[in-house]
Order: C-alpha cells, then sequence, then structure tokens
C-alpha cells in the first residue's frame, strides 16, 4: 500500500539530523544484506551478544509497546504463534506500554543483541519521537537494527454512535458549531493517532479536543463508552464494533477506497490532499549477528507470504508488506521528510 502524505514545508534541523543518521542506518543494512551468510554455529559463536550453537536455543521474546488487545497487539500474537511453530521456540508476546512506544523501545534497545528480545515498532517510535519529544532515551537509528516490515493500514475515522453525524461533512459541522467540545482519542503525543487528529482539525478548521491514552484497548474502550466522540483508528480495533452498530465509520485514511469497505469513501475525497497510512515492523537491538537477523527475517516473510495470514487480515483493512531487510531500512529513510512535513503541518511541537 503506497503512502501519500500531504505536502509541507521545509523539514527543521530535527527532520534533518533524523535523516542524516538514517541514511547510515540503509548503508550498514544494503552492507549487511550483501555479505554471504556463514554457518549459523560458527557465526554465532564470533559475534557479541549471542549464544554459543544454533539459534534460536530458548524462549524469544516481542515486545509490544502498546496495551493488549489492539491491531498491533493482535497481529503481533499471530505472528508469535507461527514464529514458534517455525524455530521450534516459544515465542512469546510482552506489552511494555507507555509514553508513545517509548517504554518499549527502551526495554528493547537495553536488551542483549542476541535475537531473543524483539520489538514491533512503526513510525511512531522510529521516526516521529525522535522529531517531536526530547530528551529520548532511545535513538532508534543509534540502538536499533530494522529486521522486517509487517503490514501497513490505513485508519478509520469512526465516531460513537451516539455522536449525531453520518459523514465527514456532519462531523465538521457539528464540531465547528462547538469548537473544542469534540474529543478524539489517541495513542499517544506526537505519534500517528495523535498527528491524524491534529491534521484534520488543521485542514477542516476544527477544533477538537486530544485525550492520549498508551494503547487502542482503552481508548477503544472510552470510545464506546461515550467517553470520547471519535478517533482515528485501525480496522482490527474499529471494524466489528462498526458492523455491530456501536460505532458508525465516517472515512479511511488511503489513498484509495479500502478493499473491506469499498463504499466508506476514502476522506481526501472529501479533504483533498489528506492520506494517511501507517507501517509497522520488527527490530532488534544493535548489534543482533547478521545471521540470526536473517533467521528472523526468513520466519517473518513464510508467515507474511501464507495465504492464511492475508485472508485473516484483509477482513480487517491490514496488508501484508513482505520485504527485504534493507528494504526496511530504505523505508524509514524514505519517510522521514514524509513524517517531517505532517508534524509541521499539524502543528505539533517538540516537548
Amino acid at each position: 500500500m503506497r503512502q501519500v502524505r500531504p505536502e509541507g514545508t521545509g523539514a527543521g534541523r530535527a527532520g534533518r539530523r533524523v535523516s542524516g543518521a538514517l541514511a547510515g542506518l540503509v548503508a550498514s543494512a544494503l552492507a549487511a544484506a550483501a555479505v554471504a551468510v556463514l554457518p549459523m554455529t560458527a557465526a554465532a559463536q564470533g559475534e557479541p551478544g549471542a549464544s554459543p550453537g544454533r539459534y534460536p536455543e530458548r524462549l524469544i521474546k516481542i515486545i509490544v509497546p502498546y496495551t493488549p488487545g489492539g491491531l498491533v497487539d493482535t497481529f503481533t500474537r499471530t505472528l508469535a504463534d507461527d514464529m514458534a511453530a517455525r524455530l521450534k521456540q516459544p515465542v512469546v508476546v510482552e506489552n511494555r506500554s507507555g509514553a508513545n512506544q517509548a517504554i518499549g523501545m527502551d526495554a528493547a534497545a537495553r536488551a542483549a543483541p542476541d535475537g531473543y528480545t524483539l520489538l514491533v515498532t512503526s513510525q511512531t517510535g522510529m521516526i516521529l519521537n525522535p522529531l517531536t519529544t526530547k530528551d529520548l532515551r532511545t535513538d532508534p537509528t543509534r540502538d536499533l537494527t530494522p529486521i522486517a516490515t509487517l503490514f501497513s493500514t490505513p485508519f478509520y475515522l469512526v465516531v460513537n454512535s451516539t455522536v449525531p453525524v453520518k459523514s465527514v461533512q456532519d462531523l465538521v459541522a457539528l464540531a465547528k458549531s462547538k469548537p473544542g467540545t469534540l474529543t478524539y482519542g489517541s495513542l499517544g503525543r506526537g505519534g500517528t493517532h495523535h498527528l491524524a487528529g491534529e491534521l484534520f482539525k488543521q485542514r477542516t478548521g476544527t477544533d477538537l479536543l486530544h485525550v492520549p491514552y498508551k494503547g487502542s484497548a482503552p481508548a477503544m474502550n472510552d470510545l464506546l463508552g461515550g467517553q470520547i466522540d471519535l478517533m482515528f483508528e485501525g480496522g482490527t480495533s474499529t471494524l466489528p464494533y462498526v458492523q455491530s452498530g456501536r460505532l458508525r465509520a465516517l472515512a479511511s485514511t488511503g489513498e484509495t477506497r479500502t478493499e473491506v469497505m469499498p463504499d466508506l469513501p476514502a476522506l481526501n475525497e472529501i479533504v483533498p490532499g489528506f492520506s494517511m497510512t501507517v507501517w509497522f515492523g520488527l527490530a532488534a537491538p544493535k548489534g543482533i549477528p547478521q545471521p540470526v537477523a536473517d533467521t528472523l527475517h526468513a520466519a517473518v516473510q513464510a508467515m507474511l507470504k501464507k495465504p492464511s495470514t492475508h485472508d485473516k487480515f484483509m477482513a480487517v483493512g491490514i496488508e501484508m508488506m513482505p520485504g527485504s531487510q534493507a528494504d526496511f531500512a530504505s523505508l524509514i529513510q524514505s519517510d522521514v521528510p514524509k513524517w517531517t512535513r505532517i508534524v509541521r503541518d499539524a502543528g505539533v511541537g517538540v516537548e
């Protein structure tokens, strides 16, 4: 799914700093991909942080930087089950939510670079945190290694069914009649959910109140309970409630309408230029041995390419993103200027 972002002005010092650092990340990933892989036993014995013998020999942990029950958690648990079957070792999910992925990223970055601690991350952790947050403990370009892209998804703009609107136009009119009254949830300041809401405000001339959460599950609970009015969120969390009538979908944020809801307008049909698709990927602590990274990458690719994986997640608007380790590094670098423009257009400063 190709990402198309709204255009803005220049990138600023933060964007240039991240972009320069990521250039080195791409170069190192490309170089690693060009090296012939040694047999696992010999290579692992010579690499710092790797256990002797053949990888994996024990339980693998995947850190999800959100609360249980949301889109990312649901997908990662499916991935963990598939990887466990392929690698013949247990693979467990550990939820480390808070601080817009920063808590989970800190835990992953400080783990041994041996392939037994991994992290699911996205534009929020790899790109947006350095653009919007001061004094981060983890620098993603310095402390993490991209392993594989996982999937991409648009957001769905959904409202609680009691909100008296049936279209984006209705929502804009209601918001303008009650400035600062309607509330929208996100998974944290400066993340993709927050930026979608702020960009919507900027492009429609509305005033909405932002309410940040630690994960999809608590945000959705409050949306369903009427404590907040609307949210930009993925299909896994929202579409079942849309189908049951508890939520009302007004638009999707991809470049085009989604396969699962072809009658639902894309937001850029109503708000020209508004298009936002988010991706997620698997990362590891910097210094992971390349043969270990290759083993993990191969396991991920096998799961992404299964027809059953497509069929399971297509129904909630998720598109698989198979690709090389170098592809993931290049994606991060190419997205820096795009998200820098979105940050500026949304008026989100550094805090």
